[in-house]
């Protein structure tokens, strides 16, 4: 039986929390969160809208199978890492673009590795725990 009142909460709260999942992204090289903080605010998200409306429901909003965001993840943060070895520099050296942009501020390869960590982890929750939703059912 579905809840009314968490159907129409999730519907509130999904993208209130996947802002503040960004939130936390962006504000990881600065500041405590970053990639992995925001990556469980991002699951818990779908997490929720998965109890009120079902997995297979939340499974199109995300379009794409939680399990490909995991290659994805881990090209971004990979190529964010070894990056700054085209420029004569050790792995995983921080390069910031000069300007800061409005909003985000310094971009860099700290940004880009965060990104790559945010997308693991919500590919690698999410891949588990609508797995396990789907086989009980």
């Amino acid at each position: 039986m579905k809840s009314t009142i968490l159907q129409a909460a999730s519907r509130y709260l999904l993208p209130i929390l996947l802002l503040f999942s960004i939130f936390l992204l962006l504000r990881g090289h600065y500041y405590p969160g970053g990639g992995f903080v925001g990556g469980l605010v991002a699951s818990i998200a779908f997490v929720l809208h998965s109890f009120a409306h079902g997995t297979d429901n939340t499974m199109k909003i995300l379009r794409y199978k939680p399990l490909s965001l995991i290659p994805a993840g881990l090209g971004i943060a990979a190529l964010s890492m070894f990056l700054p070895v085209l420029f004569g520099q050790p792995v995983m050296t921080g390069l910031w673009i000069n300007q800061p942009l409005p909003v985000i501020g310094m971009v860099g390869t700290a940004l880009f590795f965060d990104l790559g960590v945010y997308l693991v982890v919500v590919g690698v929750v999410l891949t588990i725990l609508f797995t396990i939703s789907l086989n009980t059912h």
